[in-house]
C-alpha cells in the first residue's frame, strides 16, 4: 500500500467517505431521472416501456452485485487488518469474475429480450419501444459489471471522489446524447426511446475506460495480476461467493418480486405503470441518503472489523441509522407537500398527478423503515453476517410485500394504493428485525478475516 494510499485510510471519516458517495448515486439516480424526464416531453408510452425494461435491469445489475458487494466488504477488511497483498487478489479476482458474467447475461438480454418482456405481461403498444431498449443496454450490459466492480475497488481503498467525478462525466455525457437522439437535435435522427438507450450505452461505455485509468493510478501498485492467477485463487473465489450470493440473493429476491408486483401494475393499465415510474424517480430522492450513508458506513465498518473494533463498529451503525432515517423522512414530507408540483414536471395527466400525490404520502411512512434496510444490512454484512438478511428478506417480501399487494392491489381494489401500503409493511417488518439482529451481537464473530486466520492455524 503507497503512502498516499495509507493517508487516505487514515483520514476516512463518515463524511469524508459518504458526501462523495452520495453525490455519486444522486448522479445516478439523475441519468434516471433524465432518461424520464426528456421522454416524458416526448412520449408517455416511452416512459412506461423503459421503466419496465429498466426494472428487467435492476435484476441482472443485482447478479453483478454479487461480485462488487463481496469486494468491498473483503477488500475494506483486509485493509483495516493490513494484509495489503490479500485485498490486492480480491480486487483481480473481482474483476475478471465479473468480466465473465457480464458477458454472459449480455448474450442473454440481446438473445431473449423478446420472451423476458412477455414474461413481464408487457402492454402489447409497448412491447417493440421496450424491446429495443433492452437490447441495446442490456446487450452491454458487462459494461455494467466493470463500472461496479471497479468502482467497489477504488472506493474500498478510500479513493470515493474519483467514482463520483466518473459518474459526473458520464452523466453529462448521457444528457447531451439524450437532446441529440430523443429530439433529433443537430441533424440526427429522432430515436425517442432507441436513442436514450445508445446514449446510455455510450457513456457507460467511456465511464468504464476512465475508471481503469483511475484504477491504474490509484491503486495498480497493490493489484498483482500475474501472481493472482499462477495458482488458481481458490480462498479468494470463496469467499467472495460466501459473501456475495448471501448478498444478492437478498438484492435478487427484491427485484423479482418487485417484477411480479410490476405485473400486478400492468393489469392496471398504462396510466398505473406511468404513474409507478414517475413516483419512483421522485422517492428516489427521499432514501438517497440511507443508501450513501448505508455504503459509506459499509466500508468503515469492515475496516473497524478488520481492525477488531467491535464496539466502534456498533456505535456507528447506530449513529448513521439515525441520520439516514431521519433525512429520508423529512425529505419524503416535502416531496408530500410539493407532489402537485413534482409531478407536473413530468406530465399534465390529472390522474397521474393525484394517484402519485397519495403515494407520496404513504412514502412519509414507509422512509423509516427502509432506511434500517439501507443501512443496517450493509453493516452486517460488512461484519460478515451476510445469510440472516437474506432468509428474512425472501420471507417477508414475498409473504407481506407480493403477497399483499395482490391481495390489497388487485383483490380488494385499491389498485397502486394497495401496492404503496404492502410496500411499507414489507420495509418496516424487514427494518425491525435487522435492528434487533445487529443489537444482539451476533456478527462480532463472523469476519472473515478472523475465519481465514483461525483456518491457517489448524491447517
Amino acid at each position: 500500500m503507497t503512502e498516499a494510499q495509507k493517508k487516505t485510510a487514515s483520514k476516512m471519516t463518515l463524511f469524508a467517505i459518504t458526501w462523495p458517495i452520495f453525490i455519486e448515486i444522486l448522479l445516478h439516480m439523475l441519468m434516471g431521472n433524465a432518461d424520464t424526464l426528456m421522454l416524458s416531453q416526448y412520449d408517455d408510452d416511452s416512459v412506461a416501456a423503459v421503466g419496465v425494461s429498466n426494472q428487467i435491469m435492476s435484476v441482472i445489475i443485482v447478479m453483478f452485485g454479487f461480485v462488487a458487494a463481496g469486494t468491498t466488504i473483503l477488500i475494506a477488511q483486509n485493509l483495516g487488518a493490513k494484509k495489503y497483498e490479500r485485498a490486492g487478489i480480491i480486487a483481480v479476482v473481482s474483476i475478471v469474475a465479473n468480466i465473465f458474467l457480464g458477458l454472459l447475461l449480455s448474450i442473454g438480454l440481446f438473445l431473449f429480450g423478446e420472451q423476458i418482456l412477455t414474461l413481464m405481461n408487457i402492454p402489447e403498444e409497448l412491447i417493440d419501444i421496450a424491446l429495443i431498449y433492452l437490447q441495446i443496454v442490456g446487450g452491454f450490459a458487462f459494461v455494467q459489471a466493470l463500472i461496479m466492480t471497479l468502482s467497489a475497488v477504488i472506493k474500498s481503498h478510500g479513493f470515493t471522489k474519483d467514482a463520483m467525478y466518473v459518474t459526473l462525466g458520464m452523466n453529462v455525457l448521457n444528457v447531451i446524447g439524450n437532446y441529440i437522439f430523443i429530439f433529433g437535435a443537430f441533424g440526427a435522427p429522432e430515436l425517442g426511446a432507441t436513442g436514450v438507450a445508445m446514449s446510455t450505452a455510450f457513456s457507460r461505455a467511456l465511464g468504464t475506460v476512465v475508471l481503469f485509468a483511475v484504477l491504474y493510478r490509484r491503486v495498480q501498485g497493490d493489484l498483482p495480476w500475474k501472481k493472482t492467477f499462477s495458482t488458481f485463487p481458490k480462498q479468494e473465489f470463496a469467499d467472495l461467493f460466501r459473501i456475495g450470493i448471501p448478498a444478492a440473493g437478498e438484492q435478487l429476491s427484491y427485484n423479482a418480486s418487485q417484477m411480479v408486483i410490476t405485473y400486478f401494475i400492468a393489469s392496471m393499465g398504462t396510466v398505473a405503470l406511468t404513474t409507478r415510474v414517475y413516483t419512483i424517480n421522485i422517492v428516489m430522492f427521499a432514501f438517497l441518503f440511507s443508501i450513501a450513508i448505508g455504503q459509506g458506513t459499509q466500508i468503515l465498518v469492515g475496516h473497524m472489523i478488520g481492525e477488531k473494533r467491535y464496539e466502534d463498529a456498533y456505535q456507528r451503525a447506530m449513529k448513521s441509522l439515525g441520520i439516514g432515517a431521519g433525512v429520508s423522512v423529512f425529505v419524503s414530507f416535502l416531496f408530500m407537500v410539493f407532489s402537485d408540483q413534482l409531478f407536473s414536471i413530468f406530465t399534465d395527466n390529472q390522474d397521474i398527478i393525484q394517484l402519485g400525490g397519495i403515494l407520496l404520502i404513504i412514502t412519509v411512512i414507509l422512509e423509516p423503515g427502509r432506511a434500517a434496510n439501507l443501512i443496517i444490512i450493509n453493516t452486517l454484512r460488512a461484519a460478515g453476517d451476510v445469510r440472516y438478511p437474506v432468509y428474512i428478506g425472501i420471507l417477508s417480501m414475498w409473504g407481506v410485500a407480493v403477497l399483499v399487494s395482490y391481495m390489497a392491489g388487485i383483490w380488494f381494489g385499491l389498485g397502486l394504493i394497495g401496492i404503496w401500503i404492502a410496500m411499507t409493511l414489507d420495509e418496516w417488518l424487514r427494518g425491525l428485525l435487522m435492528i434487533r439482529r445487529w443489537r444482539q451481537g451476533k456478527w462480532r464473530n463472523m469476519s472473515f478475516v478472523d475465519r481465514n486466520e483461525q483456518k491457517a492455524d489448524n491447517e
